[in-house]
C-alpha cells in the first residue's frame, strides 16, 4: 500500500506541477537545451515520457535509495531526512505530552460527570479546540514576550530557530514550540477520552463489578479504562504522520526548518522529486504508528492477546 500510494502520489505531482515554469519565470530566460539539461537531470523533463522518467525514478531509489534531485539539481536525500528528523523532535515530545494531558483530563473529567471540575476543563478545552494553532502559537509568542518585558528578566526561551549547541539551549528553543503544539492538539484527546470512558463506565460488567462491592475509582481503573484507551490508541498512530508533514504553522511562526515548511517549499517550487519523498515519509510513519497501535492494544486488551 505504501508503495501504491507513493507511486501513485509522483504520477499526480507530476502532472499538477510543472517545474519548467519556474524557468521560464527568469529574466533573461535561460536557453531551452540549458533549461531541458537541468530538467532532465533532476528526472523531471516534461518532454520525456511519465512512464520512462517513472522507471527512471523508480530504479534510483531501488538501487541507490536515491530520491532524486530538485529542478535546481540539489538531492533531496540531502534535504528530505535532515528535515524530518527536525520535525520528529518537535512533534514527539509534544504528542507524548499530548495524549497524557488529553487522556488524564478525559479520565479526570469523566469520574467527575458534570461537576464544577468537569465543566470548567471542558470550558478550557472548547477554547483550545477551537482557536487556530497559528492564533494560537502567536498568542503564546506575544504573551511571553510581554512577560519577559514587564519583569524585566532575561528569560532564556528562545521563540525563532532550533539551537542544537547545547542540550540547555536545545530544551530551550523547544519550550515553546511544544507547548503551542501540545495546546493546539489535546483537546482531541480529552473529548474522547472523556466519551469512550463514560461509555465504559455504563457498561453491564462495570455495574457488576460496582455490585461485587468495588469502589467507583477502583471499578473504573481495573475494568473501564482499558477498553476506552483503544480508539484514542489508534488515533494517536493516525497522528504519527504529523511527525512528518504536521505542525505546519509552528515550524512557520518560531522559523524550525522541518518537514513541514520542506514540504510547503516543494510544491511552491514545483518540485517534484521532494514532494513525493515528503508523501512518502508521512505514509511511512503512518504504516509505523498503526504497527504500534496494534502492539499497544494487543497489551491493553487480553482478549486479543489471547487470540
Amino acid at each position: 500500500m505504501l508503495f501504491l500510494a507513493t507511486s501513485l502520489t509522483y504520477f499526480l505531482a507530476s502532472a499538477f506541477l510543472d517545474p519548467r515554469s519556474d524557468y521560464l519565470k527568469l529574466r533573461p530566460i535561460p536557453p531551452e537545451s540549458s533549461i531541458d539539461a537541468s530538467l532532465t537531470y533532476a528526472g523531471v523533463n516534461d518532454k520525456t515520457p511519465i512512464m520512462e522518467r517513472y522507471g527512471h525514478w523508480l530504479h534510483q531509489i531501488i538501487t541507490q535509495w536515491n530520491w532524486g534531485y530538485s529542478p535546481q539539481g540539489e538531492p533531496i536525500n540531502h534535504q528530505l531526512w535532515g528535515r524530518a528528523w527536525v520535525s520528529f523532535q518537535l512533534v514527539m515530545p509534544a504528542t507524548i505530552l499530548t495524549v497524557a494531558l488529553g487522556v488524564g483530563l478525559g479520565v479526570y473529567t469523566a469520574i467527575r460527570k458534570y461537576k464544577a471540575a468537569d465543566r470548567t476543563w471542558n470550558v478550557i478545552s472548547s477554547f483550545f479546540l477551537i482557536v487556530p494553532t497559528f492564533v494560537l502559537a502567536l498568542l503564546i509568542v506575544l504573551a511571553y514576550l510581554q512577560i519577559d518585558q514587564h519583569t524585566g528578566e532575561h528569560h532564556p526561551l528562545s521563540v525563532v530557530g532550533l539551537d542544537t549547541s547545547s542540550p540547555l539551549a536545545y530544551v530551550q528553543s523547544l519550550a515553546l514550540p511544544v507547548i503551542s503544539l501540545t495546546l493546539a492538539t489535546y483537546a482531541g484527546y480529552h473529548f474522547t477520552q472523556r466519551t469512550y470512558l463514560l461509555d465504559e463506565i455504563n457498561a453491564d460488567y462495570v455495574r457488576t463489578a460496582r455490585a461485587k462491592g468495588l469502589t467507583k475509582n477502583v471499578a473504573i481503573r481495573r475494568h473501564a479504562l482499558r477498553p476506552s484507551l483503544i480508539p484514542t490508541a489508534f488515533s494517536v498512530a493516525l497522528n504519527v504522520a504529523l511527525a512528518v508533514t504536521g505542525a505546519v504553522f509552528i515550524e512557520s511562526i518560531f522559523a524550525i526548518q522541518g518537514a513541514g515548511l520542506y514540504f510547503l517549499s516543494t510544491l511552491q517550487q514545483n518540485d517534484i522529486n521532494g514532494a513525493v519523498g515528503v508523501a512518502f515519509l508521512g505514509g511511512l510513519f503512518t504504516c509505523v504508528g498503526l504497527t504500534l497501535a496494534d502492539v499497544t492494544i494487543a497489551m491493553i486488551d487480553p482478549r486479543i492477546r489471547i487470540s
